[in-house]
């Protein structure tokens, strides 16, 4: 099998220290391929970079019309936050209008992965919880979608509600199986014919190629090809990305700088293991990225950056703007500049051709 091409290198020197081999899927949402790069038929999982497809059933159910759902928390159900202080509340937030609390969360527990709130939380003494969880959004969604699913079945109360959302992560259950049918239905990928694994946060995670990421994308910007309710959901979540974008990773974060800049232009998200994707509206594509070692902000955000450049028509500023994601300075300790991080020309040219 011939080797995916590198997309981003490290400079050093005047030589490239380091390299990162990928692949890259941009594709509309009639499934016509425009651009390919590298293997985009072998099945990874995507991880984290699905959660607006995830999130799907949330709003299509009625549920966050249900539980009153505002822009912030519809944001936080598609998003790897930072379990910074207005993540952890929003979270809370959403559990408390289905009647319910950070008990029933499956997500796991673990200290927030911004620095600052980390350094915070220790310095008072304050054990993180499950709010803190970068999944936490998304489980909260999660719960909201299982609240309304109990009251359908009959329950009559919270403790009712804590019965039916126990092991709400497990495949077989109502919830899982509403979300893996929302999967399905935006990838056209048969999930029972796949690999299954389990993500960090407990749910399972199934492995479709990079081909069928970015067609769900291109469905989610344009609708086309969803059903009449995954459409509006999509068009609900997207809204909302775009007016709350902190609440989908948070300060400094790629996903969110983007999504400040460009607004409802682009809907972007980043996995774990180099998994990126992106809706690109106004365009009707989806793009989705994997980086073969696994490598995030030091590869799939430049991958990414570089892309969205290419793609879409800019004003210079912005245009200035991606460029520095996507040839980034590389500092020493006393700020003077020792490298470059750059994606290649196999990502700055776009002819629906692999390169050489």
């Amino acid at each position: 099998m011939q080797a995916n091409p590198v997309l981003v290198q490290a400079l050093r020197g005047g030589i490239v220290e380091s390299a990162h081999r990928g692949a890259v899927a941009v594709v509309d949402a009639d499934g016509a391929l425009r651009l390919q790069i590298g293997d985009i038929d072998r099945a990874v999982f995507p991880r984290s970079a699905i959660k607006v497809l995830q999130a799907l059933p949330l709003v299509a159910s009625g549920a966050a019309e249900r539980w009153g759902l505002v822009d912030a928390e519809l944001a936080l159900a598609c998003a790897s936050h930072g379990g910074e202080p207005r993540h952890v509340e929003a979270a809370a937030a959403m559990l408390a209008k289905a009647g319910v609390d950070a008990s029933v969360l499956e997500c796991g527990v673990h200290w927030p992965s911004h620095d600052a709130s980390l350094k915070a939380l220790a310095a008072a003494g304050t054990p993180p919880t499950a709010l803190h969880n970068n999944c936490s959004g998304k489980h909260a969604g999660f719960v909201c979608l299982g609240c309304l699913m109990a009251n359908a079945v009959g329950s009559t109360g919270a403790a009712d509600a804590r019965t039916f959302l126990r092991g709400y992560v497990r495949p077989e259950h109502p919830v899982m199986r509403e979300v893996g049918a929302a999967i399905e239905a935006a990838t056209g990928n048969d999930l029972a014919r796949t690999a299954v694994g389990t993500d960090g946060c407990s749910i399972p995670t199934y492995a479709i190629p990079l081909r069928r990421l970015a067609l769900a994308f291109a469905r989610v910007g344009s609708g086309v090809g969803l059903s009449e309710g995954h459409a509006r959901a999509a068009r609900r979540l997207r809204a909302a990305v775009a007016a709350a974008p902190y609440m989908v990773a948070g300060t400094g974060r790629f996903d969110t700088r983007v999504m400040e800049r460009l607004g409802e232009r682009v809907f972007c998200k980043v996995g774990a293991e180099g998994v990126h994707c992106a809706a690109l509206p106004e365009l009707g594509l989806g793009v989705a990225v994997k980086i073969d070692d696994g490598n995030n902000a030091r590869a799939c955000e430049v991958a990414m950056a570089a892309l969205i450049e290419c793609l879409l028509p800019l004003a210079d500023a912005d245009a200035a703007f991606l460029r520095g994601l996507s040839d980034l300075r590389l500092s020493n300790w006393n700020g003077l500049e020792v490298g470059r991080l750059q994606a290649t020309p196999a990502l700055r040219k776009h002819d629906g051709r692999p390169p050489a």
